[in-house]
């Protein structure tokens, strides 16, 4: 509460910041000292440092407008007024491919079979994929559109490894097993098992999707304990649907796996068991996922907890945070910074540069680029790809539950989410977990919880090109030294 009054008082007392003029007297080092002090106390979220105090009064507008600023965040990081600079400049406008327009069409005329037909043949894939996913029971009738699908699964090369740019590789046969699923389960059935063998981990994902929609609890139990994490979380999850608790033995075991995902889904499919075993059990690794120290870990730590019947607060993050990365004063105070995302030649190949909006949050882009310089993010992969949304990657595990063992703070501010503007992925607030989202079209309702911390500023057409899997050759700063071997292997 003290704090709170401090921060108020504080912010009452400042004038309204005219930010930097041009012309303005170079910052000593004593004032750049200052600026990573401010940035310190904003993201360690302490509003008694002094530091807040020295900047607000400092003559520089750049050094009282990030005390200002950095005060607000920690008052209430959601804070309406957001950034206390004049109006931060808006994204690059982009306009959107053709086939976008064909790919939002298909929503309202996912029972005109005919019209998925012909979509299936569209010369855009991502229209051609959107068609097989809506495709369902009403089309049971359809035979074109049926031996179209099956003809994808038919097509699938035996390694189905690499692709080029404007194609597909595994995609076509893995959308189309599932939507067999739905038209025509017998057809579904005879090429399943194949799917289900298949050396690419994805396709064998999505053998796991078509066997809960087949009710194939065979498959789900085999797929279940599938050398994959991934492989093995979807057929958990959707056992647990199909199968219940008669699965609890094979869950039982799924939740001592190292893998995050894994865990967590064996976690959520034991909620109400009647083994008298599973309480204490979950209890014992919760304490052994508090051992990891792994921030990114919260979500099977609190799955975890739950099934213990303990509450959320119970949770024990790490508490050490990463010391101030080098470049955040630089990008505060407006230094430009651009990062050159590579895709794999197996990936189609092709380059976007992201710059950096040290302006609004200057520590999460300076982490990011600590990372890009590491080699964090080569051989990763995009492993969300919502082609009316968003695309989302970085992930060292390729999903949505593990990222770096650091969270990172959010950084919200009045940069809007529009195409191309590129942000944090979270679990919640204050939870960036070093994955990227770019976004495909406007998504202004993400606002309000989201860090914006980057644009595209070149090569728009090879983010709309992405597909799911497609795999990060390296992500580097431009004009820096590019050699930075990786030892991560490839997925």
């Amino acid at each position: 509460m003290r704090r709170l009054q401090l921060v108020s008082a504080l912010l009452l007392a400042l004038p309204a910041v005219a930010g930097a003029q041009a012309g303005a007297r170079p910052l000593t080092r004593a004032d750049s000292a200052l600026v990573a002090r401010v940035l310190s106390a904003e993201d360690a979220r302490d509003a008694r440092d002094p530091a807040l105090t020295a900047a607000t009064g400092h003559a520089d507008p750049r050094i009282s407008g990030l005390a200002r600023r950095a005060a607000a965040r920690i008052a209430d990081s959601l804070f309406a007024g957001r950034d206390s600079f004049p109006a931060l400049p808006a994204p690059p406008d982009w306009p959107e491919p053709a086939w976008r327009l064909r790919y939002r069409a298909l929503a309202v005329r996912r029972d005109d079979c005919a019209a998925l037909r012909a979509a299936l043949g569209d010369s855009a894939w991502a229209v051609r994929l959107r068609a097989a996913d809506l495709a369902g029971a009403s089309c049971a009738g359809d035979d074109s559109l049926g031996a179209a699908l099956a003809h994808w699964v038919d097509s699938l090369p035996p390694r189905a490894a690499a692709r080029v740019a404007g194609g597909v590789s595994w995609h076509a046969g893995a959308h189309a097993i599932v939507a067999l699923a739905r038209v025509r389960p017998a057809l579904a059935r005879e090429r399943l098992t194949a799917v289900a063998a298949h050396e690419r981990w994805e396709l064998r994902l999505y053998a796991a999707r078509a066997a809960a929609v087949l009710a194939d609890t065979a498959m789900l139990r085999r797929l279940a304990t599938d050398r994959d994490a991934n492989v093995r979380e979807a057929a958990i999850a959707s056992l647990s649907k199909v199968a219940g608790h008669a699965g609890d033995s094979l869950y039982l075991a799924a939740l001592r796996s190292p893998a995050a995902q894994v865990a967590r889904a064996a976690a959520a499919a034991l909620e109400g068991t009647s083994r008298g075993e599973v309480r204490s059990l979950a209890d014992s690794l919760f304490a052994r996922w508090v051992a990891r120290d792994n921030a990114s870990a919260r979500d099977v730590r609190l799955a975890l907890l739950h099934l213990a019947g303990r509450p959320a607060s119970d949770d024990r993050p790490p508490a050490r945070r990463p010391p101030l990365p080098r470049d955040a004063v630089a990008l505060a105070l407006g230094a430009p910074r651009t990062l050159r995302v590579t895709l794999a030649p197996a990936s189609g190949g092709g380059s976007f540069d992201v710059r950096l909006r040290g302006d609004v949050a200057p520590i999460m882009a300076a982490r990011i680029l600590d990372l890009a310089r590491s080699g964090y993010y080569d051989r990763l992969a995009w492993h969300r790809v919502e082609p009316d949304f968003v695309i989302q990657g970085g992930s060292p595990g390729a999903n949505e539950y593990i990222g770096n063992a650091r969270f990172l703070r959010d950084e919200l501010g009045t940069v809007p989410h529009r195409r191309g503007t590129v942000g944090m992925s979270t679990r919640g607030h204050d939870s960036g977990d070093a994955q990227w989202f770019v976004n495909l079209k406007d998504n202004a309702r993400l606002g309000r919880e989201y860090t914006v911390f980057g644009e595209v500023v070149r090569g728009i057409e090879v983010v709309d090109g992405i597909l799911e899997g497609d795999a990060i050759a390296s992500v580097r700063p431009v004009n820096e030294a590019a050699s930075h071997p990786s030892q991560r292997s490839q997925r």
